[in-house]
């Protein structure tokens, strides 16, 4: 059995974030990096099968990104993935989710993986678009959002997250693709000892051109932070003299009262 897991490294979400001097993405200079939260229950989903299987399945990882990313695959294979891979590509940031779906697509297009992890969605984009194109562009079956997962005799059974706190259940005969959702699991964290053994196994580095074909058909516009608006007015006092204060405010700022 072949699986693989698309990972991304995203910016950590405390990072004070502002736009770049182009306004088509953030300026990286303070930012710190982490693996992308989903992508982290998507690795940890992935090891455990394996670990129910025994040896028999090949865990791969992947990533698209420049040089830094090598932390983040560092991380998964730390985690217990085998082997990964390293789609260099220093503008990652600028390709839309069609283009990084293609990208992934040719690497796994004959690669025969039974199944496909990713996260969700990615913390900094967010377009929850990625895993389910690259499962239409192969031709195998999905399931999003998911937030329970268990596999037996070919068949991968899962439980989705839909709206309003249903949840629904489906089957599917691999090859399949699954996005993980938050909770699905509680990823690990790697020891020192797997973290040793993490820096021998094997990072495929291929460049990004050999397998992109695709133009953008949805490119980011403009990054920008939001207008600032004007900071509120506090009342203090008495209750009665707190009410004369604000009808006076609304009827000098505002049609509410008149």
């Amino acid at each position: 059995m072949k699986i693989l897991v698309c990972i991304k490294q995203v910016p950590d979400m405390e990072s004070r974030f502002k736009p770049a001097a182009d306004g088509l993405w953030f300026d990286e200079t303070d930012l710190a990096w982490r693996m992308n939260e989903y992508d982290e229950y998507a690795v940890e989903q992935a090891v455990q099968l394996k670990e129910q299987l025994g040896k028999e399945p090949e865990l791969t990882v992947l990533s698209i990104g420049s040089d830094r990313v090598v932390e983040a695959i560092k991380k998964a294979l730390a985690m217990g993935a085998d082997r990964a891979t390293h789609i260099q590509d220093a503008a990652a940031q600028q390709k839309d989710p069609w283009q990084i779906a293609s990208i992934i697509t040719a690497y796994a297009k004959d690669k025969d993986f039974d199944l496909i992890f990713t996260g969700m969605q990615s913390q900094d984009r967010g377009s929850a678009q990625v895993g389910v194109l690259v499962a239409e562009l192969l031709g195998i079956a999905s399931a999003t959002t998911v937030v329970d997962f268990s596999f037996a005799d070919g068949v991968v059974s899962v439980k989705r997250e839909l709206e309003g706190g249903i949840k629904g259940l489906v089957s599917l005969q691999t090859p399949a693709l699954v996005t993980c959702q938050l909770g699905l699991n509680v990823p690990r964290y790697p020891t020192l000892p797997n973290i040793m053994k993490a820096k021998k196994k094997e990072i495929e580095a291929i460049a990004v051109d050999s397998l992109l074909s695709e133009q953008a058909i949805a490119p980011t516009a403009q990054v920008y932070a939001p207008v600032r608006k004007g900071g509120g007015i506090v009342l203090e006092g008495d209750v009665g003299d707190m009410v004369q204060n604000l009808l006076g405010i609304l009827k000098e700022k505002t049609a509410v009262v008149v």
